[in-house]
C-alpha cells in the first residue's frame, strides 16, 4: 500500500536530531512520496537539498505569508532559480494569512506577493499549495473572499494543462461552499490531522461531500498530529492516520484510500515528469 504525505516541514530544526531516520520511517511505513514546501528563499533552499538527497522527498518553493519580511526583488529570484530544478514540482507554500496578520497594509501586501507568486507559477506551468488562515480561525471571512477572488482570476489566465490541476488548498479549515468554490477551480483540497479530532465532526462531514478524487493526505509536520499521536512531534510516518479516517468517512477501505490519494498527488504535482 503506497501513500503520500503532501506536505510535511522537514527541514524545520524539530526533525534536526533525527531527520533521516524519519525519512527512513515514513519510507518504510508506506510513504511513496513527501513533499517539502518553503516558506521563504532560505528554507525553499533547504526544501530543495532535502530533495536531493532523499529519492522520495521532492519539494516546493515560495514565500509563506507570514515570511514577508525578507522578500524582495533579489530574495524572489532566488527563489525563481530554485524552480527550475526537476524536483521542485510546485510553487508554495504561498497564501493569505489573517489569523497572524492584522493591519491592513500588511495584508495588502501579503496579497500582491501571491498575485507575484501565481503569476510566476503560470510562467513556469507549476501548481501551486495555498495556504489560508481567517482572523480568529474562523471557518469564513475577509480572507477565503480575497483568496478565492484572486485564484479564480488568475485560474481564469490559465491555459491547459495548468487549469486542469492549479493546485491544492493546504490543510483546509473553511466552510463546504468554499471548498467547493475552490473543487469548481479544479483545486484540490488537503487534509491534516484535524480531521481525527473528537471535536471535527462539522470537519468531517464537509469532507464526507468532497469527491475523493480531488483530496490530498498532508500531516503538516511537525505540527497537527492526528490521533492518537497527539502531543507528540508529527511526522509523515503519522499520514495513515489520517488516510483510516478518510476511508472511514467515505464508507472505503484504507487501501482504496491510499491508491486513490496518491494518484491525485501525482496528477497534480507529476512527479519526476
Amino acid at each position: 500500500m503506497q501513500l503520500t504525505d503532501t506536505h510535511c516541514h522537514l527541514d524545520y530544526n524539530k526533525f534536526n536530531p533525527d531527520r533521516a531516520e524519519v525519512i527512513q520511517r515514513a519510507n518504510d511505513s508506506g510513504l511513496f512520496r513527501l513533499l517539502v514546501p518553503g516558506l521563504h528563499h532560505r528554507s525553499s533552499k533547504e526544501a530543495l537539498r532535502l530533495a536531493e538527497s532523499y529519492p522520495s522527498v521532492y519539494a516546493a518553493v515560495g514565500f509563506h505569508p507570514t515570511d514577508l519580511e525578507d522578500f524582495s526583488e533579489e530574495t524572489f529570484q532566488e527563489v525563481k532559480e530554485l524552480a527550475s530544478h526537476p524536483k521542485v514540482v510546485a510553487v508554495g507554500e504561498i497564501g493569505i494569512d489573517y489569523y497572524w496578520v492584522k493591519e491592513n497594509e500588511k495584508r495588502a501586501f501579503q496579497r500582491e506577493v501571491l498575485k507575484q507568486q501565481l503569476a510566476f507559477a503560470k510562467e513556469i506551468n507549476k501548481p501551486v499549495v495555498i495556504h489560508m488562515r481567517e482572523e480568529n480561525d474562523a471557518w469564513f471571512g475577509d480572507a477565503s473572499a480575497d483568496l478565492l477572488e484572486i485564484l479564480e482570476e488568475w485560474q481564469g489566465s490559465l491555459e491547459s494543462p495548468l487549469t486542469e490541476r492549479p493546485g491544492v488548498l493546504h490543510s483546509f479549515n473553511g466552510t463546504l461552499e468554499t471548498a467547493q468554490k475552490a473543487l469548481a477551480l479544479n483545486f484540490y483540497i488537503g487534509v491534516t490531522g484535524p480531521i481525527t479530532y473528537k471535536n471535527a465532526d462539522e470537519k468531517r462531514n464537509i469532507i464526507r461531500q468532497l469527491p475523493i478524487t480531488k483530496l490530498l493526505i498532508e500531516t503538516d509536520s511537525p505540527f497537527l498530529s492526528p490521533v492518537p499521536c497527539r502531543g507528540k512531534r508529527n511526522e509523515p510516518a503519522f499520514v495513515h492516520h489520517i488516510a483510516d479516517k478518510i476511508a472511514e468517512i467515505h464508507s472505503k477501505s484504507p487501501a482504496e484510500i491510499a491508491s486513490i490519494t496518491t494518484a491525485n498527488a501525482a496528477r497534480l504535482f507529476a512527479w519526476g515528469d
